[in-house]
């Protein structure tokens, strides 16, 4: 039986818009087990955005309870939650937000030089990511020399080095031309399927969607329909 990597139970959060509050989540209940390829969809203001960054621990919410690997967030101080991401989770956005000073390699090593890694293995094993992902020659070009495709590669390649239960992909097409696009899904679906990575999406993007193994939609802060 897979274990659960993600369970959400009564999630709220509601935020302040002025005077008037706003319901983001309302009651979500949801569970995500290793291994699998889930989407949450929806329109603008759904609240997809939202649930992916309370798992992420990006966000607080108002009531309920998450937890990722089996850790609670709720309660956690800051320091905590981000040990947690620093130790479980890869995050890929939409803007990529890789260091622009540095190297493609460089930004890869990066996030094992904050988990202590030694620079020897630090190298060899961000250099076996970026190969992984088809960016063997492009090791020493900075952000600013890579295509968006390309820079999102390595975004996707820094997420990953680190081996974390939960990838967390928010919107990561949204700055991608349709084939660029469709080849970054394959290379996400191949990672699902040879490596069992278990990848969470935000998207409203129909393509993104249909290459997700399970689809979650919400409407107005609810989990509308999960297929």
């Amino acid at each position: 039986m897979k274990q659960v990597v993600v369970r959400c139970q009564g999630l709220c959060r509601t935020y302040q818009q002025g005077s008037v509050p706003v319901h983001a989540l309302q009651s979500v209940d949801l569970e995500i087990a290793e291994g699998e390829f889930t989407s949450l969809s929806g329109p603008s203001g759904s609240g997809k955005s939202t649930l992916l960054n309370i798992i992420g621990g990006l966000d607080k919410f108002d009531q309920g309870r998450v937890s990722v690997g089996g850790v609670e967030l709720g309660g956690l101080r800051e320091s905590q939650l981000s040990a947690l991401r620093l130790a479980k989770i890869g995050f890929v956005f939409q803007a990529y937000n890789l260091i622009p000073v540095l190297s493609a390699l460089e930004n890869v090593a990066f996030i094992l030089q904050l988990q202590g890694v030694g620079k020897r293995e630090q190298r060899v094993r961000a250099e076996q990511m970026l190969a992984d992902l088809g960016l063997a020659d492009m090791l020493h070009r900075r952000p600013g020399e890579l295509s968006g495709g390309q820079q999102q590669r390595v975004a996707i390649a820094r997420a990953m080095v680190t081996n974390p239960v939960l990838l967390l992909a928010d919107e990561p097409t949204a700055n991608l031309d349709s084939q660029t696009t469709a080849e970054l899904l394959s290379l996400m679906r191949d990672l699902n399927e040879s490596k069992g990575m278990t990848i969470v999406t935000a998207t409203h993007d129909p393509l993104v969607i249909a290459y997700t193994s399970r689809q979650v939609g919400l409407i107005d802060g609810r989990i509308s329909s999960d297929d």
